[in-house]
């Protein structure tokens, strides 16, 4: 239980550094945390005139390999439904879609990595 707490608390840690990362960037935030039900993006941002949907990953090594390693090709399918979903009930037509990632290496009192993959995959 605790380690499922723990990872918990560093992956909302880790959201919470990139909303801002996001901002600094030029991002308007417009959700946290969508759910629907096909799932939950991370973040839902627009990007100058592109609806993004952004995916962090959190870790505290690279022991494992990089964050971003971390999105197969079953979660990118995951996103992309999810994606469809949001654009299907919000009824928004004609914008430029993508997903982005951030990633994040942290240890408790730093951030040691974070960068900004842009379009870091299609939806599938």
């Amino acid at each position: 239980m605790t380690f499922i707490l723990q990872k918990r608390e560093l992956g909302k840690r880790g959201e919470n550094i990139a909303v801002k990362f996001l901002r600094e960037k030029g991002y308007k935030i417009i959700e946290r945390n969508y759910r629907c039900p096909m799932g939950e993006v991370d973040i839902v941002a627009k990007d100058k005139k592109a609806l993004v949907f952004v995916e962090v990953k959190t870790r505290i090594s690279t022991n494992f390999g990089l964050p971003e390693e971390a999105i197969s090709y079953r979660k990118r399918q995951h996103l992309s439904k999810i994606a469809s979903f949001y654009l299907l009930y919000y009824k928004i037509k004609e914008i430029n879609c993508r997903f982005d990632v951030v990633s994040i290496l942290i240890n408790k009192n730093e951030i040691k990595d974070i960068h900004l993959i842009k379009n870091a995959f299609e939806a599938i």
